[in-house]
């Protein structure tokens, strides 16, 4: 009975997996512009020349900024980052150390300054600074020094934050200064502020590896619940249709 019972959860957990890889899509949708009633807004003619027809606000120019964390395997911060609306691109990598040691068989051995990170790249206009911020705390455990859980310890799995500018570091010190005043966490928060120097994108099997791998036992047991506690806790930073 407990072999069907840990049989069912197994689905379960996969099923939900596949819903997230959806969510985690990154591509534009090839639909037309609609009305408030749901219609497709048929073309006008005229001269072009004359800009957007009357009544139609031109759209937002794209203004891309990125964000550097750390917070454990990136497998998992990865796969959690992308499923949020207004993320363009979330890449794997290393960061904290040199260009030489800036490779997976490096750095899994935990002797080398890198930490497994990500970069993510994001459209000002629909996400904030801030609003990453928020699900950067909430997925993985900021409490826990130079590793996360039982299986991923070594100073390459530590709680990091690296700002690219003095705005990125008031915004992070006055987030953890919010966290810690709020006691959302019962243990104190340990999550590092470090310049960010270089990134170093990790190695093409690593890229997008939760999304590719739903059914691995590692991406059911870690990668999945923290990218669900992201759509628990933040629902209105969540792609819209997933």
């Amino acid at each position: 009975m407990r072999a069907v019972r840990l049989a069912m959860v197994s689905v379960v957990i996969g099923m939900i997996g596949l819903s997230l890889i959806k969510a985690a899509e990154i591509k534009s949708p090839r639909v037309g512009p609609r009305a408030p009633d749901g219609q497709p807004i048929k073309a006008t003619t005229g001269d072009a020349s004359q800009g957007p027809a009357q009544g139609l606000a031109a759209p937002a120019a794209k203004k891309t900024e990125t964000a550097v964390f750390a917070g454990g395997c990136f497998w998992c911060t990865e796969f959690a980052f992308e499923q949020v609306a207004g993320v363009v691109e979330v890449e794997s990598g290393y960061c904290g150390g040199t260009k030489a040691t800036a490779n997976y068989d490096r750095v899994h051995l935990g002797t080398t300054a890198h930490a497994e990170a990500i970069r993510v790249t994001y459209d000002t206009n629909k996400v904030s600074y801030e609003d990453l911020l928020a699900v950067f705390f909430d997925a993985h455990d900021p409490t826990q020094l130079n590793r996360q859980g039982e299986g991923d310890v070594g100073r390459q799995y530590r709680s990091a934050i690296f700002f690219a500018d003095d705005e990125q570091k008031k915004l992070a010190e006055a987030k953890i200064a919010d966290l810690e005043a709020k006691k959302v966490h019962k243990k104190r928060i340990v999550t590092k502020l470090e310049p960010l120097k270089e990134f170093y994108p990790a190695e093409a099997y690593h890229q997008d590896f939760a999304r590719r791998n739903p059914y691995l036992p590692y991406i059911q047991a870690h990668s999945i619940p923290k990218a669900m506690q992201v759509r628990t806790k933040h629902p209105e930073l969540i792609r819209n249709g997933n």
